[in-house]
């Protein structure tokens, strides 16, 4: 090719390049074209609500429900006038705009606006609000508290379950509706026989909307095995002092939990017992010789529900426990041990079975603070109703890293074989173990949690097919803000592993709320100086409930319910 050529060819490349450069490029968009406005929020002035109307798949209306009553709990109720300065704002696609743009609004009146999405396009709007009546017609809750029934409620069926033989005569119920909802017939004003089914009509407050439910006696199937999930019922929440009228501070320790009854100890003072459906405080048992401030020291159950007190020993002299089998009855002392010379004992007692039938009660050997620690414990058993001997086995646990000072607790799993396997928590180690009965080894043991927790109560019961552990802790760093309960499934110890603290063990199926119930949730709290507290499982006599009972010193005690039905 000759260079005049050449030079041809590049003049034509420079001339389609000048004008390529100069082409504008085309405007990108997006492939797909949504409503560009989902939804605008609407609050009250001062900041508080958040209602929300969303964009109509035809149409071109955007209304904004505001309730009745607001706070909907309340009978504050919303006016027109409340409506007409409403802070709003626009839940928007990216790149579109809203015209003109959103702050105020009189939500009273029809509000135009424009919107232009990311193709440009635009669409008009109004929007408004409309206050609206509930239409919220739900029985929530329901029970009889003379016969101390829960009913179990399907909402899917509209059917209230009573799991009972008979009733007997008509009976009050107490029930919790929706809000502003209304019944007919009430059953809270009405006796009504539920030997027979009964029809309870709940009606919205709109007025409109109804729900009927029917209460039934009925046996519903039960799981195959455990807890039903997401049955966790909170009961009741007590403050020990302003509810149930302890004044003194640092001195509660221990519950004992009844079918009946939670029985709340308190040192040198007589023991309050409370309803276990519904914390009413019902009365004050009278300890008489028993009271001290070292001798009623601590209290727990058994299952059958006698009530065991100790004391605290060698500070009280000989270790001593007393059975108390009625609100109405008197104590009588069931186990004195002279001739321990070496341990404290009397903190913490536990027992599993039935004082009248076949137990084990098992209670840790402590030591001063400053001296060598322990992972010994005491054990007594109990055949046929007797104490086999007031002498008790002494125990040494192996494979714990050092042991524990003044907090801990064992919990046997057997009321007839003390070889069974127990449990074992203790501070300051913080060691939460499954023990070997055979071996006394440790058998596992999830990861300790910090120190800054006091780990000091344990309880153990088997419901429906299943084995569950109940532990608590105490947190003395932040002073109550994260003390906690804990349920877990000790069904199969494949799951036992883990760390409580992270949250990272198989085996945990629930766990209470923290800073919820210690003595941080109290306006005028004190501070839980000795990091107690107590745990306690029931079990219903029919077999459907599980009762979980615990109490933080100078805070609240506390009833969650767990169900197994099968719905």
């Amino acid at each position: 090719m000759n260079m005049k050529n050449i030079l041809s060819i590049s003049l034509l490349l420079a001339c389609l390049s000048l004008i390529i450069g100069c082409q504008q490029p085309d405007e990108l968009t997006s492939p797909v074209v949504r409503m560009g406005i989902n939804s605008v929020t609407a609050s009250f002035l001062d900041g508080t609500g958040e209602f929300t109307g969303n964009t109509p798949e035809n149409g071109n209306e955007i209304v904004i429900p505001i309730p009745y009553y607001y706070p909907e709990s309340s009978n504050n109720q919303v006016t027109g006038e409340m409506l007409k300065k409403m802070r709003v704002r626009a839940n928007l696609d990216n790149n579109v705009i809203v015209d003109p743009p959103m702050l105020y609004m009189d939500l009273t009146q029809n509000n135009t606006i424009t919107v232009t999405d990311q193709r440009k396009e635009k669409k008009q709007y109004t929007v408004r609000g409309e206050i609206r009546k509930s239409a919220a017609c739900s029985i929530e809750e329901f029970s009889i508290p003379s016969l101390g029934l829960s009913g179990i409620i399907n909402e899917t069926t509209k059917t209230i379950s009573l799991i009972t033989i008979e009733v007997g005569e008509p009976v009050l119920a107490a029930v919790r509706l929706s809000y502003h909802a209304t019944v007919s017939p009430d059953p809270t004003v009405v006796a009504l026989d539920y030997d027979q089914d009964v029809k309870l009509t709940v009606t919205a407050n709109d007025g409109v909307t109804k729900n009927v439910y029917t209460v039934k006696k009925e046996i519903p199937n039960k799981l195959p095995f455990g807890i039903r999930a997401g049955s966790a019922k909170l009961m009741f929440a007590k403050q020990l002092k302003a509810d149930l009228g302890i004044t003194v501070d640092n001195l509660t320790g221990g519950i004992a939990a009844t079918n009946d009854y939670v029985i709340i100890n308190t040192r040198n003072a007589n023991s309050i017992y409370i309803d276990a459906k519904t914390g009413a405080k019902l009365g004050e048992f009278d300890l008489g010789p028993v009271k001290g401030s070292l001798r009623n020291f601590y209290t727990t159950a058994d299952g059958a529900g006698n009530v065991l007190i100790c004391n605290l020993a060698r500070n009280d002299g000989t270790f001593k426990v007393w059975k108390l089998t009625s609100m109405t009855g008197s104590t009588e002392l069931f186990i004195d041990w002279p001739e321990n010379t070496t341990y404290d004992i009397g903190r913490k007692i536990s027992v599993y079975g039935n004082l009248n039938e076949n137990a084990i009660i098992t209670a840790p050997l402590l030591v001063a603070w400053d001296a060598t620690r322990t992972t010994k414990f005491a054990r007594w058993t109990v055949v046929n109703g007797v104490l086999t001997s007031r002498i008790p086995e002494e125990v040494t646990i192996s494979g714990l890293s050092v042991g524990w000072t003044t907090n801990c607790d064992v919990m046997p799993t057997s009321a007839t074989n003390p070889n069974a396997d127990y449990f074992v928590t203790y501070y300051s180690d913080n060691e939460f173990a499954w023990v070997n009965g055979t071996t006394n080894q440790v058998r596992k043991k999830l990861a300790a949690i910090s120190t800054n927790y006091v780990s000091n109560a344990i309880d153990y019961a088997e419901f429906n097919n299943a084995k569950f552990v109940t532990l608590n802790w105490t947190n003395s760093n932040t002073w109550g803000a994260s003390d906690i309960v804990w349920l877990l499934d000790v069904s199969n110890d494949a799951n036992f592993s883990g760390n409580l603290e992270t949250k990272t063990c198989p085996a945990v199926i629930w766990e209470c709320p923290p800073n919820t119930y210690s003595f941080r949730a109290i306006d005028s709290g004190v501070a839980n100086g000795n990091n107690t507290g107590d745990v306690a499982l029931r079990v219903s006599k029919d077999g459907y409930y599980l009762y979980l009972y615990f109490m933080f010193t100078n805070g609240y005690v506390v009833g969650y319910q767990f169900d197994c039905v099968d719905m």
